[in-house]
């Protein structure tokens, strides 16, 4: 057994089963090694950006890592912004990244690069194989690093005669580590916090917390307490729809959060920490919890939620059923040229039991997560990190993940276009996806910016930077282009037609709805 085989087996054994792959000279091994190994669903995508954000929303879905395979240290480069967001999510994710044979580094061949030094900045953990018989070792522990609560990006840097060389075998089943618990004082100076507060008080949660069962343990906590309950503005994976226990979002912009959370005076953290601006501006804070109000960090994103809560519902002798449960809700979608709010109407309305949002909507979307509250239950996937691109490959993971369940991609025109190769992956892969691709045709979210950070009166050179109308972009054709059926809309009228049809479809499908 060569080491890529012993990689691919020992990493198979432990219950990795799909593969996202941009593979390349170097990476030749571990695709046969692949290739061998039954149980293994290998799948291409045609930028490593899709690669690393499928493998991100594969992760958020099915709560254990995929296994990416990029080639080189440049490779891995193309695929750094969606681990940036994955590691922002807690997303479970291995990656193995190709790299010359150990006797050929020196030469510097053109592709040379410190891979390691690349995978740093966006991993939790990076590891270089020292030999065939270490790569397994290697794969094993990358496994253990991954599952860890509530996940981790663990890189596995692959030198080419580690994989090629024969004399290796695979290793056992690595234990996964325990998720960190919350001590017990901890839990006792978050409940004094919201026992002794007589005034405005809230659960701010993120991460895991923002799961069904831990709302409900949040949702007993308000009962209790009378607290409010906020989600961090992004969140990994927020399950809600009527009849789960309601959350309200934190404001994007930092001053309207300021405004948000300024009459709180108890303020508990779970899975997430005390909110800052996304960016500095001139003359506006960053940090945004109030002055003088009582904060207390109950749980981080990598220590048990369900845990804390369940704690902390204790601590207060909480009620058994929680408050806030969420109604089933509409709203009437308005005729006429469609806008955000009458296509979050319409979405809501038509919304599938145990959809998955996959949410990278920026400015034209907004209305769509508010109005979905009080819809079927579903599972909505945010941009953790902030860097944009990842909707449609997390959209992806996602449908892998969970393929009878319905995935629903809604997506911006502009951080669509960084990202566009993931409609071919879907169509190859004849995945459930059905891409609402709002296309308004600018970078909408940086002319909001261009004025928030003071610039006034900007000249054609400014704006012609934040605009996509010249020449326009025309999605319709380019998803046909990448096999995806397409059509385009302007009116709510033809969007409730269009999406109802795409609905009742298996496979992909992609409506252009022209703002």
């Amino acid at each position: 057994m060569n080491g890529a085989e012993a990689f691919i087996q020992t990493i198979k054994t432990c219950g990795v089963e799909v593969c996202f792959a941009n593979p390349g000279t170097s990476e030749m091994q571990l695709v046969a090694a692949i290739d061998q190994q039954d149980g293994m669903r290998a799948i291409l995508g045609l930028f490593e950006g899709v690669v690393t954000g499928a493998a991100d929303g594969y992760g958020r879905m099915a709560d254990k890592p995929a296994v990416t395979l990029l080639h080189l240290g440049p490779g891995l480069g193309n695929g750094l912004a969606n681990l940036h967001n994955a590691r922002r999510a807690g997303s479970p994710i291995i990656n193995m990244v190709g790299d010359h044979a150990t006797y050929h580094l020196h030469y510097n061949a053109p592709l040379t690069s410190d891979a390691a030094g690349v995978a740093r900045p966006m991993s939790d953990w990076v590891r270089t194989s020292t030999s065939q018989r270490d790569l397994a070792q290697a794969g094993a522990e990358a496994f253990a690093v991954a599952q860890s609560y509530p996940g981790k990006v663990a890189t596995v840097i692959v030198p080419a005669d580690h994989a090629w060389n024969e004399g290796s075998a695979a290793v056992a089943v690595p234990a996964v580590p325990a998720p960190a618990q919350v001590p017990a004082a901890t839990i006792a100076e978050a409940a004094a916090a919201l026992r002794e507060c007589t005034g405005p008080k809230a659960l701010m949660l993120g991460g895991r917390a923002l799961r069904e069962a831990e709302l409900i343990e949040a949702g007993r906590i308000a009962a209790a307490t009378g607290a409010r309950l906020i989600a961090e503005t992004f969140s990994a994976r927020h399950q809600r729809g009527a009849g789960r226990v309601a959350v309200e979002k934190l404001p994007y912009f930092g001053e309207q959060a300021e405004a948000y959370l300024k009459d709180f005076e108890a303020i508990v953290f779970v899975g997430t920490e005390p909110p800052v601006s996304f960016f500095a501006y001139p003359g506006k804070p960053s940090f945004l919890s109030p002055p003088g109000a009582r904060l207390v960090r109950l749980a981080s994103l990598r220590e048990d939620a369900m845990q804390a809560l369940s704690g902390l519902a204790a601590a207060l002798d909480a009620p058994a059923e929680p408050a806030l449960v969420q109604d089933s809700t509409s709203f009437p979608a308005e005729p006429g040229r469609i806008n955000s709010a009458n296509l979050g109407a319409i979405l809501a309305e038509l919304l599938p039991a145990g959809a998955i949002v996959s949410d990278e909507s920026a400015t034209s979307g907004g209305a769509a997560f508010a109005m979905c509250a009080g819809a079927a239950q579903h599972d909505w996937l945010q941009l953790t990190g902030g860097a944009i691109g990842q909707g449609l490959p997390l959209a992806v993971g996602a449908a892998v993940a969970c393929p009878d369940r319905k995935v629903i991609a809604l997506q911006a025109d502009g951080s669509g276009m960084y990202t566009n190769q993931a409609l071919w992956t879907m169509a190859r892969e004849q995945l459930d996806v059905t891409t609402i691709l709002l296309n308004n045709g600018s970078y909408a979210i940086l002319n909001i910016e261009l004025m928030r950070v003071g610039v006034q009166n900007p000249g054609p050179k400014a704006l012609s930077m934040l605009d996509l109308k010249h020449p326009a972009l025309d999605w319709s054709k380019m998803s046909e282009g990448m096999g995806v059926p397409a059509s385009r809309v302007s009116t709510a009228e033809e969007f409730r037609a269009a999406l109802a049809e795409a609905l009742a479809h298996k496979g992909p499908r992609l409506i252009e709805v022209l703002l």
